[in-house]
């Protein structure tokens, strides 16, 4: 008899599991919203899945989005200085998580896989854990609904560092080479401006980290389409004035009224285990390792530790799913969660002198312009460059 697994939400972490699991396991997800909600809803965040992240979905037979373009660079500026291009060594893919959620859900379906829709409050979570052998939480930003560990190291901040202002709109001409432009303003904040395919076509997302209480936090309020719009425009031609060049005035718009986001969030990390009445119960995704978004690195990190504990629970199949199951867990994900975590945070603060003498490499030096891009798929690379002593210990 299959072991008996829930997972509490159906973001990237969740569904990634749920394909993961689904041939080894009696797997259920919890989902508080059905897929005609998320697709109609609005949108969650933005999203960039690299080349280990679609290796994994490819890993895990999860459907693939072939017939759209790929992302193949990230196009760095600082102040008003475009510094490079570097090009991807694997291409990336930018999906409207409200497309792609609701597709995977309505596929895991269609292949077995167990859907109830409904909300789970914290008083609930005991039952699940009496009925099911595994519960793992996949609630995400809005998690855990357990207390699980913070890691102090790991999480120093009490406030948060960035206001996150989003939006997917139409009008804007793609870059070129496609790719992921970056825009740093110091003490200001930064704009990524991302190609992605949404239900309604491409569009190009638009997504501000402001410092907050600073010159580009300015959609205090804001909460119309229109006036959103509107805002977004004034905003790009002071301060991205490149964008703006590239905008078609009658055309520049919202893809649809829920396509536009505000949030503001303390990044945290947390051990991904604990015991509730002397079960295992685990966690996955942004509910348990939360990153401010500077990096791009949610939806990436997530899958890469649902990989690691879809491969611990295979390894633990037969046995009793106990505290050396959970730490064999922890040892899996910690180095890489440390340097996401790592390289996020630092990424967050004034840039250190060696690593603007490494992006000003990259302007004479398209090895480096390559390298460079290269740290949004493996932040390992990222965090060499950053922390070069640590890495020497």
């Amino acid at each position: 008899m299959k072991k008996s697994i829930c997972i509490i939400g159906s973001g990237t972490a969740g569904l990634q599991l749920a394909y993961a699991l689904k041939e080894n396991f009696d797997v259920t997800v919890i989902e508080r919203r059905s897929p005609d909600q998320i697709r109609q809803g609005r949108i969650m965040s933005t999203q960039v899945h690299f080349g280990p992240t679609r290796n994994r979905e490819k890993r895990f037979g999860m459907p693939e989005w072939k017939e759209q373009k790929l992302i193949e660079s990230i196009h760095v500026t600082i102040g008003d200085k475009k510094l490079f291009t570097g090009m991807l060594k694997e291409p990336a893919l930018s999906i409207d998580q409200r497309l792609s959620y609701s597709h995977y859900i309505e596929d895991l379906t269609s292949k077995g896989v167990s859907f109830r829709f409904e909300k789970v409050i914290k008083e609930n979570i005991e039952a699940l854990i009496d009925n099911f052998d595994l519960v793992i939480d996949c609630t995400g930003k809005t998690g855990p609904l357990l207390p699980f560990p913070i890691e102090e190291d790991l999480s120093p901040f009490k406030t948060p560092l960035r206001k996150c202002i989003v939006g997917y709109f139409l009008g804007i001409k793609p870059n070129t080479p496609l790719g992921v432009n970056v825009t740093v303003l110091p003490e200001l904040g930064e704009m990524f401006e991302i190609p992605a395919i949404t239900e309604r076509g491409p569009v190009t997302i638009l997504f501000i980290t402001a410092v907050p209480n600073n010159k580009l936090d300015v959609f205090k309020g804001i909460k119309k389409q229109e006036e959103f719009t509107l805002k977004m425009k004034s905003t790009v031609q002071k301060f991205f004035p490149e964008i703006y060049k590239r905008i078609k005035e009658d055309e520049f718009t919202l893809c649809d009224e829920n396509s536009f986001l505000q949030i503001a969030f303390i990044p945290v990390i947390r051990r991904p285990y604990l015991f509730i009445k002397n079960k295992l119960v685990v966690g996955c995704g942004d509910s348990i390792f939360l990153n401010d978004p500077i990096t791009g690195q949610g939806s990436n990190l997530a899958s890469y530790c649902a990989e690691k504990l879809y491969e611990t629970l295979i390894e633990y199949k037969d046995s009793e799913w106990d505290a050396q199951t959970g730490e064999s867990y922890w040892n899996r994900t910690k180095q890489y969660v440390k340097e996401v975590t790592g390289w996020t945070n630092a990424m967050a603060m004034p840039l250190p002198e060696h690593v603007i003498h490494f992006l000003l490499q990259g302007a004479q030096d398209q090895v480096k312009a390559d390298a460079v891009a290269e740290w949004f798929s493996n932040p390992a690379k990222a965090y060499q460059v950053f922390f070069p002593s640590k890495v020497k210990q």
